[in-house]
């Protein structure tokens, strides 16, 4: 028992009445009577749930030292794919009960590439002025009035000037990373509820 609490960091804690617990300390209690009998698989469904930015550091840090230094594979479930993205090394995406892909994090991480993020007055006016005036092609317009661009993004000056001359008002660039979240939507198409 004394093992299990220190592995899931509450070992100081172990006189402490449950009741007194924070969410954070109730988190890591169950995951510390998982610990007991020393699987070499541990499963946790929304482990983070509820807890607070310091609480679900904590958590997140606890799963990660489980896996690297404990030796012991952790299958998380979640729907908060920036934590995830913190702490898996391979992903799988369930999209209406099916397994969609499995892909390891670094792979992922080529997949999600580097893009150029204008918030723009006409999103359908500035594609075209893209395509015609620039020759890009690989962009895509998540929603509307924003375009990210992926390729000549050494050129996101002249893209913005070019759309100014335009008339078509920029009113934010942002150069960025795509991430778990954008990844998931365009596997499943875009639709939120899976």
């Amino acid at each position: 028992m004394e093992e299990s609490l220190e592995q899931a960091g509450l070992l100081d804690a172990r006189n402490k009445r449950v009741k007194n617990f924070s969410l954070g300390m109730k988190q890591r209690l169950g995951i510390a009577r998982a610990l007991l009998h020393h699987p070499e698989l541990l499963i946790l469904d929304e482990p983070t749930n509820g807890l607070d930015p310091a609480g679900i550091k904590e958590v997140r840090q606890l799963i990660i030292d489980l896996a690297s230094k404990r030796n012991i594979a952790v299958l998380v479930s979640s729907h908060i794919l920036s934590e995830v993205q913190q702490m898996a090394t391979k992903l799988g995406i369930v999209h209406r009960g099916k397994l969609v892909e499995e892909i390891e994090q670094q792979d992922l991480q080529m997949k999600n590439r580097h893009c150029v993020e204008f918030k723009v007055s006409n999103e359908r006016e500035a594609v075209m002025l893209l395509e015609q005036k620039m020759d890009i092609r690989d962009y895509s317009v998540p929603e509307p009035g924003v375009i990210r661009v992926f390729e000549q993004l050494s050129e996101s000056a002249a893209i913005n000037r070019m759309l100014v001359e335009n008339r078509i008002e920029v009113a934010e660039i942002t150069m960025l990373r795509e991430t778990l979240e954008d990844y998931f939507l365009s596997l499943t198409g875009g639709e939120r509820s899976a």
